[in-house]
């Protein structure tokens, strides 16, 4: 149960009454997550999520706010928090930093159909378009920037051969974009895996846990997200799903010249930066909480399919 933080009735009650959203009906653990203490709230006027914020750096909680609230203001279907009447979001419960939430319906997907990767691609092409113009800032802290350092705290737990490969991969990624122009930047989710939307049959209903959004390159979250969505259990790219996530994603944004030559390059960098992360919680910098870590060797796996078999051509998009 990753309820880490517990809390009773009179305490959400007390709570609740900063906010216009009704009087306390019930009040649900949720088992999932693996990171923060997640609550479902229901009023008698709604249904609600509140989360309370176990780790991370707190001091960039009213980024995501504020991320939230723009995006949510743009008709994205994002979780905008709810505000008390004094227009306040992020306050305090239980000694923790804490959100309340509107509950977004639908449920994870954990084999997407076609249609639902067309929502997921127009959702994200609609978000990047409107993220540009965001004016908060938060550099990407899981970029190239990161992987440069961090990566030698795990060559010591691999073989020679995952070693060679590593280091390799980071040499030629430090090349390929130190050479390359700037790309596209704006607001990111930063982790759009399947686990982070609901789906209401084939209707997107969320974007949710934006707790690794930050602001860089655009096409570094279209990576993430076709590395997950659109990858067999093989490692390789489904051409059915991809095409579809993207070809509606293209619709919205197309991808200029200096993107489409670095896409290959971007699917490989993405996948090892989760191969690296997972690496780090297994063997350097274990969850605070006693919960069984991702298994490395999934983007391990992505990553020697995108060597070897490359990526796939881009659909054209509107030009």
């Amino acid at each position: 149960m990753a309820v880490f933080t517990p809390l009773s009735d009179p305490q959400v009650v007390e709570f609740l009454s900063r906010f216009d959203a009704g009087s306390l009906v019930s009040l649900e653990g949720v088992p999932a997550g693996t990171e923060n203490t997640t609550f479902f709230v229901t009023t008698d006027r709604r249904e609600l999520v509140l989360t309370l914020f176990e780790q991370g750096e707190h001091e960039e909680l009213p980024f995501f706010v504020d991320l939230l609230d723009y995006l949510d203001e743009h008709r994205l279907p994002v979780p905008g928090p709810l505000h008390d009447r004094d227009g306040v979001a992020l306050h305090t419960l239980a000694d923790k930093p804490a959100l309340l939430f509107p509950k977004l319906p639908g449920k994870h997907p954990m084999q997407p159909n076609l249609a639902q990767c067309r929502e997921l691609g127009d959702a994200l092409g609609r978000m990047h378009v409107v993220s540009r113009h965001f004016s908060g800032q938060r550099p990407n802290p899981r970029d190239l920037n990161w992987l440069l350092p961090m990566h030698h705290r795990v060559l010591v737990y691999l073989s020679p051969q995952d070693q060679a490969l590593m280091e390799d991969e980071v040499e030629t990624y430090q090349g390929f974009f130190g050479a390359a122009p700037e790309l596209p930047q704006g607001a990111l989710h930063g982790d759009l895996f399947r686990d982070n939307t609901l789906f209401d049959g084939d209707r997107l209903g969320g974007l949710i846990d934006f707790y690794n959004g930050c602001t860089g390159d655009l096409l570094f979250d279209l990576a993430i997200v076709i590395n997950d969505w659109a990858t067999d259990p093989n490692g390789r790219l489904d051409a059915a799903r991809h095409d579809a996530l993207l070809g509606a994603y293209l619709e919205r944004r197309p991808l200029n010249a200096a993107e489409r030559d670095a896409w290959p390059m971007m699917l490989r960098m993405t996948a090892l930066r989760y191969w690296l992360s997972r690496l780090l919680v297994v063997y350097v910098d274990p969850q605070a909480h006693d919960l069984t870590p991702h298994d490395p060797d999934q983007f391990r796996t992505i990553l020697k399919a995108r060597l070897e078999h490359g990526a796939l051509p881009l659909p054209e998009g509107k030009a």
